[in-house]
C-alpha cells in the first residue's frame, strides 16, 4: 500500500514539468514583441516558463446521455405518480370536509334529527345530538382548511 502511495505521488510531481513549456519573448528591430518556442538566432531574449492547462474532459457520449434521459424520464413518471397520488387524496379530503360541515349544518339547525339503528327508526337525544355536534366540528378542526 505505501508503495503504491509513493509511486503515485512520484509520478504527479514528475508530470508538473512535463506541462510546462518553453517561451522564449524577444523584441525584434522595429519595437515589436515576439513569442516564440525557440530563441531567436542571433537576438537577446527572456526565457519564460508557462504551464499549459490539462486538456478538458471530452463531451459525454451518446449512451451516457442516452442514459440520462432515461433516468430522467424515469424521474418525471414518479414525479407525475405522486402527483396523481396527491390530487386524489386532496379530492377525497375535500370530498370528506364538505360531508362532514353539511352533517354538521343539519345536526345545528334541526333539534329533532331522525336515525336509523337495527332496521329501526329513532330520533337523537339532546345530548345524543350534541355529541355528534362535537364530533364534527372536532373532524373539520383536525382535517379540514
Amino acid at each position: 500500500m505505501r508503495q503504491l502511495i509513493l509511486a503515485t505521488a512520484l509520478l504527479t510531481g514528475l508530470s508538473a514539468p512535463a506541462l510546462a513549456a518553453q517561451v522564449y519573448k524577444w523584441v525584434d528591430e522595429k519595437g515589436v514583441t515576439h513569442f516564440t518556442a525557440e530563441p531567436p538566432p542571433g537576438q537577446q531574449s527572456e526565457q519564460l516558463n508557462i504551464k499549459v492547462a490539462p486538456a478538458k474532459a471530452s463531451a459525454p457520449s451518446v449512451e451516457t446521455l442516452k442514459e440520462t434521459q432515461s433516468k430522467a424520464d424515469e424521474q418525471k413518471v414518479l414525479d407525475d405518480k405522486v402527483k396523481a397520488d396527491v390530487a386524489k387524496q386532496n379530492k377525497q379530503r375535500a370530498e370528506y370536509c364538505q360531508a362532514n360541515r353539511e352533517n354538521l349544518a343539519q345536526l345545528r339547525n334541526n333539534p329533532r334529527i331522525r336515525v336509523e339503528e337495527n332496521g329501526e327508526q329513532r330520533f337523537l337525544s339532546e345530548e345524543e345530538r350534541q355529541e355528534r355536534i362535537g364530533n364534527a366540528e372536532k373532524n373539520i378542526g383536525e382535517y379540514c382548511d
